[in-house]
């Protein structure tokens, strides 16, 4: 089978196109065809030596990737047989190994394609639709008529996280730049704040929720928007280490999450986007033979929505 391997972690330059062995599967796995795949930002961090890059330490070769949308080919698990339709993010924070035509997958960490989606669009609604719907359902969950700020709302977390709260009946504030504003806007945000030209903590007032994948010092620009007992949450790993005492000092509540595989709330996204409450922006649609430029584009910081590699 095609596969993507990182040679070594400096970069997308170490990505290289090879053959390897299909993957066996152990009882509980599928071995799923890979049609899409999502690129995100913990994609480049890794492939740096950052981000998730110490499950791979040992790794020979070095897989990298963990959204997938795809068919199964074979079953050791009763949740699916051949034939089936599949998406969801693999392993993470471990190896997902999805750069790959195929992949051994968990069954329970998948949730079957709905009908009305295609491969892209579901691959997209993966790692950072379910970072989404964790920061608001596992983590602190949004109710109707609360206030919910949501940073970087054009971008792959942002956007399912606006569709998200709103469906939960939120009222929803989100920032993005001009460009975007319209986009943000159709996505159900009551409210478009242009990070580059408005001071937010100026336009956005009395929030019961923070989503912030941004960090640094907007974690504490944030905590001046939030009411007391409010709650943010932070999911940039490498810049929020002291969000929970920066709020605790204020009144509030302070969240650092990583998003965690799971096939239940797989499940959930599977019913939004089927009733056509989630709708994933595919801005960036690539073949498998231009992962490398994926990845400039996902590091650009400047994507909207999600970038997508097809095989």
């Amino acid at each position: 089978m095609k596969a993507i391997i990182l040679k070594d972690f400096s970069g997308a330059d170490q990505l290289q196109e090879v053959e390897l062995p299909v993957p066996g599967i152990n009882d509980g796995e599928v071995l799923v065809q890979v049609k899409a795949i999502s690129i995100n930002p913990v994609d480049v961090k890794t492939s740096l030596g950052r981000g998730a890059a110490g499950s791979f330490k040992d790794a020979d070769p070095k897989i990298l990737g963990w959204d997938m949308a795809g068919v199964v080919k074979e079953s050791k698990s009763p949740l699916f047989e051949a034939g089936d339709e599949v998406f969801g993010m693999v392993n993470f924070p471990g190896q997902g190994k999805v750069y790959a035509e195929y992949v051994a997958a968990p069954a329970d960490q998948l949730a079957e394609k709905p009908y009305n989606i295609s491969f892209p669009a579901a691959a997209a609604t993966t790692l950072a639709a379910l970072t989404a719907w964790q920061a608001f359902s596992d983590h602190s969950r949004v109710r109707a008529g609360q206030r919910v700020l949501v940073h970087a709302a054009a971008g792959g977390v942002g956007h399912f996280a606006v569709q998200i709260a709103k469906h939960a009946g939120a009222y929803v504030v989100g920032t993005a730049s001009a460009v975007n504003r319209d986009f943000v806007l159709g996505l159900g945000a009551d409210v478009h704040i242009d990070y580059k030209t408005d001071n937010f903590e100026e336009l956005a007032k009395d929030m019961d929720f923070v989503l912030d994948p941004i960090g640094g010092e907007n974690i504490d620009r944030s905590l001046k928007v939030l009411k007391n007992g409010g709650t943010i949450i932070s999911i940039n790993s490498g810049a929020n280490e002291n969000v929970e005492e920066k709020a605790k000092a204020k009144g509030m509540k302070g969240i650092k999450m990583l998003v965690q595989s799971s096939g239940e709330d797989m499940q959930n996204l599977a019913s939004l986007l089927e009733e056509g409450a989630l709708k994933p922006e595919v801005s960036i649609l690539l073949p498998f033979e231009k992962m490398k430029d994926a990845f400039a584009q996902v590091a650009s910081g400047k994507t909207r929505g999600k970038v997508i590699v097809t095989l």
